[in-house]
């Protein structure tokens, strides 16, 4: 018997030679291949989370035995790892190398592009750090964003840390509006009825209510009619301080 301890360490699905079209499992054709896997997969996990998804529960949405669904991957995790990059796919890249090019635009629509898959899937930001991501889509995107901030004018030796501001402020405000969105659906509200329902909820809790007050003043300059709005006005603004700092380093050389 093999011992978990003398198993070799698991490195990526990307680095795994298994047979991405067509083959047999247990004598029965699967008729399967890795896109159309990966593919239920992303579905499932939009519609269900991350903690109710299994190999099982994949093997019974694609009609299969679950041994089908090992002839390509070899765990969950791999599923995981390939559904990750299929979302990172989902973003259209803007080309750095055009000859209009302008590195706060791109960066914008970067930025946007990346909060707009971590809001539509949640399960996205748990996962990213859970894996190498060394897939081809989170390649190219990673390429693309090196490229774009280059082209800023900041030292090689302040570029990571550039990334860094402007793509965890992205991360943590849309894993943030994910699950304001997650929870919304779970209660059977939009996001406009479930924001009026919290601040209800929060505004009879003394403690709560106090904190509540003193912001008044700041939620009403927020502006906003709608959550949509009051997130969209708060994604820009802040994305406009972290391009504006980038900026005045340079100038300031």
């Amino acid at each position: 018997m093999v011992r978990a301890a003398d198993r070799p360490a698991r490195y990526s699905v990307w680095r795994q030679e298994k047979p991405r079209r067509g083959g047999r499992s247990g004598g029965q054709l699967s008729g399967l291949d890795r896109d159309r896997i990966t593919e239920v997969s992303v579905r499932l996990l939009d519609a269900e989370g991350l903690a109710k998804f299994s190999m099982r529960r994949l093997a019974a949405e694609l009609n299969v035995t679950a041994m089908s669904v090992y002839w390509y991957v070899d765990t969950k995790d791999d599923l995981l790892e390939l559904a990750l990059d299929a979302a990172y796919g989902e973003m259209e890249l803007p080309d750095p190398t055009a000859a209009d090019a302008e590195w706060r635009a791109q960066l914008r629509e970067l930025a946007e592009q990346y909060r707009a898959v971590l809001v539509r899937h949640p399960w996205v930001s748990p996962l990213v750090g859970r894996y190498l991501n060394i897939g081809p889509n989170h390649l190219a995107f990673s390429r693309v964003v090196q490229q774009v901030v280059r082209r800023t004018g900041l030292p090689v030796h302040r570029l990571t840390s550039t990334i860094s501001a402007v793509f965890q402020f992205v991360y943590g405000y849309g894993t943030l509006e994910g699950h304001f969105d997650t929870r919304s659906a779970t209660l059977g509200m939009s996001r406009d009825e479930y924001f009026r329902h919290a601040v209800a909820e929060v505004s009879e809790t003394p403690a709560c209510a106090e904190v509540l007050q003193e912001s008044k003043e700041l939620m009403e300059a927020r502006g906003g009619d709608t959550v949509e709005e009051m997130m969209e006005r708060d994604f820009t603004y802040a994305l406009d301080l972290l391009i504006a700092g980038i900026e005045a380093l340079v100038e300031r050389g």
